[in-house]
């Protein structure tokens, strides 16, 4: 459902998401956008609409989370610029996940019955 809602975000703002990687405890975007946006306002785009999206079609997420926040109000922001590697930083973001720590994330979205927050 996360990715649903990214793509959903990119249909209607200029924000394009190349990469999703979802580990134990945080989520990686890659994301492309105009630069009149600011990577504050991008975060602060994403955080706000993602969070909404999921406690509105999943409600019982809010009820589960401390505190009934979705995101943490930390974040890290780096930028990738024509000297940058964008095909290394792709690849670490895809590969977010595919460790010990995804599986636990996994089982545990299974015993909430919210397997479909993660998926496609």
């Amino acid at each position: 459902m996360l990715k649903t809602v990214c793509l959903e975000i990119s249909d209607r703002y200029e924000i394009d998401f190349l990469e999703i990687g979802v580990d134990k405890d945080h989520v990686h975007f890659l994301v492309q956008s105009v630069p009149t946006y600011s990577p504050t306002k991008i975060v602060r785009t994403i955080k706000s609409i993602t969070a909404r999206e999921i406690f509105s079609r999943v409600p019982e997420v809010k009820k589960k989370l401390w505190g009934g926040e979705f995101w943490s109000k930390a974040y890290y922001v780096s930028t990738v610029g024509k000297h940058g590697d964008e095909q290394k930083i792709a690849s670490y973001v895809k590969n977010q996940g595919t460790g010990k720590n995804y599986k636990i994330l996994h089982q545990q979205a299974i015993k909430l019955g919210q397997m479909d927050l993660f998926e496609d």
